[in-house]
């Protein structure tokens, strides 16, 4: 399923949430991340998502769209390419 992750964490687990997000999904803007995943991996990506914030003050949302949907993205104003590392 085409999944888009979006977060907003303290500064100091950005970082983390960082990799973990990398390692399942494309890094399309900041914190904003997209791709492909079964269900298999999104529910790891749900594990290790949760593992790496505060649930009391990080926030994560995630859109999924069944199989089949087409998601249709469109740039508006600058285009920017994926970030580099982030500290």
């Amino acid at each position: 399923m085409y999944t888009i992750v979006v977060y907003d964490t303290a500064a100091e687990r950005n970082p983390r949430i960082l990799r973990v997000c990398r390692r399942y999904l494309h890094h399309v803007q900041r914190s904003v991340f997209e791709g492909e995943l079964s269900p298999a991996q999104l529910k790891r990506l749900r594990a290790a998502v949760e593992a790496s914030i505060d649930r009391t003050y990080d926030s994560v949302l995630v859109y999924t769209f069944p199989p089949g949907a087409t998601a249709f993205r469109q740039d508006w104003g600058v285009r920017q390419d994926a970030p580099g590392d982030i500290l």
